[in-house]
């Protein structure tokens, strides 16, 4: 499992490339993602709708979401795709340039499909030379291609400016309601609470107003009787569970699980 929760990728532009094996695990979107799909298929969920994107596939991944990911190389190929951070800071600095600004903050799906478009298939094109001989893009470079970027985005899909320059932070949630969708994410108690727009003393402190048990506790109960659920009514192996439910590791997972069954989750 790839767990990249907590992670920033060390360059603003990141080439994806191995071979047969499949991979999967979650991750915390910080910052908008522009990406094209070259070979292979992945598939996303945010906890609510899945995403499948496949070759030639262009896509936009919105800030400050949650998604669980399934990286599927093509028979006898490699999974490859390329992708492009657009940081708050850059976004910030072309808004001041350009004049661009949102007007209104727009709710939509974490990840949004993109129509193919050439001028979205030259930019993609004219990276790879750099990426493929494994060179690093040096920062001044980098710098122009993050800004041809949004001005490509805004060429070719311009109601996206509402997005792209929307630097509110999350507002304040439901608690209740999103620690029931997002249960399974394993991320910090930190990363919930900047979700939900409070501190994580704030967040701890209505979170036990409302469930009445700290948020760690909450969390592991939780996660362990839907592992049971999944295990007993639906027929699935724990060795799949553990890693929908946000557990690091099956031996982890099979301890606790014993620990408030009384037995192994293999004898469910």
């Amino acid at each position: 499992m790839i767990t990249l929760a907590e992670t920033k990728p060390p360059s603003k532009i990141v080439y994806s490339c191995y071979y047969t094996r499949s991979r999967e695990g979650e991750q915390f979107i910080s910052e908008h993602v522009f990406s094209y799909q070259i070979a292979g298929t992945l598939t996303m969920t945010d906890g609510l709708k899945d995403y499948v994107f496949k070759e030639g596939d262009f896509r936009f991944s919105r800030r400050n979401h949650l998604v669980k990911f399934f990286k599927q190389p093509p028979e006898n190929g490699e999974f490859k795709s390329l992708s492009i951070y657009l940081d708050q800071e850059t976004l910030r600095k072309f808004s001041i340039e350009y004049g661009y600004k949102a007007e209104a903050h727009q709710e939509t799906d974490a990840i949004l499909e993109l129509k193919p478009h050439a001028l979205y298939k030259s930019f993609m094109d004219s990276l790879l030379p750099y990426l493929q001989e494994n060179q690093a893009v040096n920062e001044n470079l980098q710098a122009i291609k993050l800004k041809e970027a949004i001005l490509i985005i805004l060429q070719a899909n311009p109601e996206l400016r509402h997005i792209l320059f929307d630097f509110s932070e999350p507002g304040k949630l439901d608690l209740e309601s999103f620690m029931n969708k997002n249960f399974h994410f394993n991320v910090e108690l930190k990363r919930f609470a900047y979700l939900t727009g409070r501190s994580l003393a704030t967040f701890k402190r209505d979170f036990e107003k409302i469930f009445h048990v700290s948020p760690s506790r909450w969390l592991l109960q939780k996660r362990l009787q839907e592992a049971y659920y999944l295990i007993k009514e639906k027929g699935k192996a724990p060795s799949e569970v553990y890693l929908e439910l946000g557990f690091e590791d099956l031996s982890h997972f099979s301890f606790a699980f014993k620990k408030m069954y009384g037995l192994a989750p293999s004898k469910v």
